[in-house]
């Protein structure tokens, strides 16, 4: 379990050292500007030479968008992905970018924004553009400097230009905002802020430090967004380790699923400004971060994952049981959840490669359970969980070592309207298609936008 007093080693997956991705001089900012196979899977290629694609028969690349400039720095990493209409919305260590998905074979870049900061999460609502700061910043401009450590939180945007995106407001949080997860309600948007923390003699960290901050955006004003509740959920919890990863939210069901670092959590969220835990779950012999949730359709299940060495080791090797840095399945039962089976890649990766569960999202096929998920230089699995006790791999995409040491890969791998978007951290955006009979029903489904956050029944 992550030690809390290590928040500034905290970055990206909850163990990166901040001067291994954040060091360097700061891009200027700038105004927007255009700019081994497993079971029941067949590899379309022998080998995987360094740089290379490698997938089952049913997968194929699409097209792949490189990272351009001004977001294609050295340390201006590919982070989370949102959509809405036609669009896909990427977040990156420098700031984020609106590609115009219309034609998914062919994506456009429509506009680029230099923002930057760790981790740049994000997520769309209407017009507006969420983004996480999980690094102390000189104030909350995307003009501020790393070099002063006063400001950390959320930063909003208007993005109903998308060729223009324009900075509206920004709210602190203390040690920031790692990721953050939607609950719309009417005209307001609640906002659960995760953070790990808290960091003693810190000006934006200081204890105490409770796991979930509730941010207030009203939809018609969110200038005026504002904190208003810091609920202690786990007023028992060991005092030296606090904050979640990752909350995902069922608004529908009034139900959330938390991902606590040592824990997993299943919340009521009847009253979005006061939660209350239903269950609160461990798994020290196999989990080491809890890193995120997914429900299935139904809310009768909950993924979490493992993010065994927060996303910087090689944990996708024989070394390393299959259980650890893997996914549990659990069924929710009489309103309790019972662990049910693991899931985790059998594909061997390389000594060099980092590998490990990490972002993915539901495929929306009625009567079944089936995600996408990405593995960092793992690539991306698509593998079924109905029967929760054996779960099984439908396909895969994946790159071969990446050819300069460092952090590589897919860091989320979600379905939209027919087609799975990865945001890879070097390489850019990917668009991959996947034709095979227990997935080929998704194609009927037609979302209007999608946070991976937010849930919604399709």
């Amino acid at each position: 379990m992550i030690s809390a007093m290590v928040r500034g080693a905290v970055l990206c997956a909850a163990l990166l050292l901040v001067s291994a991705c954040g060091g360097g001089a700061d891009p200027a900012t700038s105004p927007p500007q255009a700019a081994g196979t497993p079971s029941g899977t067949a590899a379309s290629d022998a080998a995987s030479p360094a740089g290379d694609v490698k997938t089952s028969e049913n997968v194929r690349l699409v097209t792949n968008v490189p990272r351009a400039a001004p977001l294609n720095g050295e340390n201006d990493w590919n982070t989370d992905l949102a959509f809405q209409g036609d669009y896909a919305f990427v977040g990156n260590f420098g700031g984020f970018s609106i590609y115009d998905i219309s034609d998914p074979t062919a994506p456009k870049t429509v506009s680029q924004v230099s923002c930057p900061a760790q981790q740049n999460d994000v997520s769309v609502h209407g017009d507006l553009l969420i983004l996480s700061i999980d690094e102390p910043r000189s104030d909350e401009k995307c003009s501020s400097t790393a070099g002063r450590r006063a400001w950390e939180g959320l930063r909003i945007f208007d993005i109903s230009d998308k060729k223009s995106p324009k900075f509206v407001s920004a709210v602190r949080t203390d040690c920031g905002s790692h990721t953050h997860t939607m609950v719309p309600k009417g005209d307001t948007l609640y906002v659960y802020v995760s953070s790990p923390g808290p960091e003693p003699d810190s000006a934006t960290c200081p204890p105490p430090h409770q796991v979930i901050q509730v941010v207030e955006i009203p939809v018609r004003d969110p200038e005026s967004a504002k904190l208003v509740a810091r609920p202690d959920i786990f007023p028992d919890r060991q005092k030296d380790t606090g904050g979640c990863h990752d909350v995902t939210a069922y608004p529908e069901k009034n139900l959330a699923a938390a991902a606590c670092f040592g824990d997993g959590v299943l919340l009521d969220i009847t009253d979005p400004v006061k939660p209350k835990v239903l269950q609160q779950i461990r798994d020290e012999e196999n989990f080491q971060i809890w890193h995120s949730a997914t429900f299935n359709n139904d809310a009768t299940k909950v993924v979490f994952g493992d993010e065994l060495g927060g996303g910087m080791m090689p944990t996708c090797n024989s070394q390393t049981p299959a259980t650890k840095g893997a996914n549990a399945i659990y069924d929710i039962v009489d309103g309790k959840l019972e662990r049910r089976g693991y899931f985790k890649i059998s594909r061997e990766q390389e000594q060099s490669e980092n590998c490990v569960a990490h972002n993915g999202s539901l495929i929306p096929v009625k009567g079944k359970d089936i995600m996408v998920q990405a593995w960092y230089q793992g690539g991306v699995s698509v593998w079924d969980f109905t029967d929760s006790s054996a779960p099984k791999e439908i396909g895969y995409f994946e790159r071969g070592p990446f050819e300069r040491e460092g952090i590589a890969g897919s860091w989320s791998a979600y379905y939209y309207n027919g087609y799975i978007y990865s945001s890879d951290i070097q390489k850019g955006l990917d668009v991959i298609a996947i034709d095979d009979p227990l997935t080929d029903p998704a194609e009927q489904v037609e979302m209007a936008d999608f946070n991976v956050q937010t849930q919604r029944a399709y």
